[in-house]
C-alpha cells in the first residue's frame, strides 16, 4: 500500500511541475507579445488557455483520488492539500496571462495608440514565479519566504503604474479608454504576483506544516 502512494505522489509532483513551466511559459509569451507587438502570439495564448483547464482538473482528480484510495497521513496529506491550492494557484495565472493578451489585443488596432513599460513590473513578476518553482522542486523554505516578500516590490510598481496613468489621462484625456485598458495589464501583473505568493506560502506549509496567510 505504502509503494503504490508514494508511485502516487511522484506521478503527482511531475504533474504540477509540468504544469508550473506550462504556465510560466505561457506568462512569458505573453508578455514577449506585447513588447515585439506580436498580435498572433497573443492570439494564440488566448485560444490555447483551455489546455491549462483541462490539467488543472486532471491534477485536481488524481489528487481527490490518492486521498479517497489511500487516506494518507500527516506529510503526504499535506503534500496533497498543497497540490490542490497550488494547482488553483497556477491556473488562475495562466488566466491572468490570457486576460494580458487579451487586453494588448483589444488595444492593437486602437487608433490612440498608447504603450506603458512594464519591464520591470514583469520581470519581478516572472523571477516570482521561477523562484516558486524552484522552491517547490527543492523544497526550500528560504526560497518560498523570499517569493512571499518580493510581492510588495510589485504592488509598489503597480500603484506607480497607477499615479502615471492618471497624469497620462489628464494630459491626454481622448485616451482614456486606452490607458485604462492598459493599466487593467498591470492590475493582471500585480495579481500573477498574489497567486505566487500563495503558492510560496503553501510550500511553506507544506515544509514547515505551518499555516501563514494572513501573517
Amino acid at each position: 500500500m505504502a509503494g503504490h502512494l508514494q508511485r502516487e505522489i511522484e506521478k503527482i509532483k511531475k504533474q504540477i511541475l509540468s504544469l508550473g513551466a506550462m504556465v510560466e511559459d505561457r506568462f512569458q509569451k505573453a508578455i514577449y507579445a506585447i513588447k515585439t507587438e506580436d498580435l498572433q502570439l497573443a492570439q494564440k495564448i488566448i485560444d490555447t488557455d483551455v489546455e491549462v483547464d483541462e490539467c488543472e482538473i486532471e491534477v485536481e482528480e488524481e489528487c481527490l483520488k490518492i486521498l479517497a484510495l489511500y487516506q494518507p497521513v500527516a506529510t503526504d496529506l499535506r503534500f496533497l492539500v498543497a497540490v490542490i491550492k497550488i494547482n488553483n494557484d497556477l491556473e488562475r495565472i495562466a488566466d491572468y496571462a490570457a486576460n494580458i493578451a487579451q487586453r494588448y489585443k483589444t488595444s492593437f488596432n486602437d487608433p490612440n495608440k498608447f504603450k506603458y513599460d512594464y519591464t520591470s513590473m514583469a520581470d519581478q513578476a516572472a523571477k516570482m514565479l521561477r523562484m516558486r518553482l524552484d522552491a517547490l522542486v527543492r523544497t526550500d523554505v528560504d526560497m518560498a519566504y523570499d517569493v512571499r516578500d518580493m510581492q510588495k516590490d510589485v504592488n509598489i510598481m503597480r500603484n506607480d503604474a497607477y499615479d502615471s496613468m492618471k497624469k497620462d489621462i489628464q494630459l491626454h484625456p481622448q485616451m482614456v479608454g486606452e490607458i485604462i485598458n492598459m493599466y487593467l495589464i498591470s492590475r493582471h501583473l500585480e495579481r500573477i504576483g498574489d497567486h505566487t505568493t500563495n503558492i510560496a506560502e503553501e510550500v511553506i506549509y507544506l515544509i514547515e506544516g505551518e499555516i501563514i496567510r494572513h501573517t
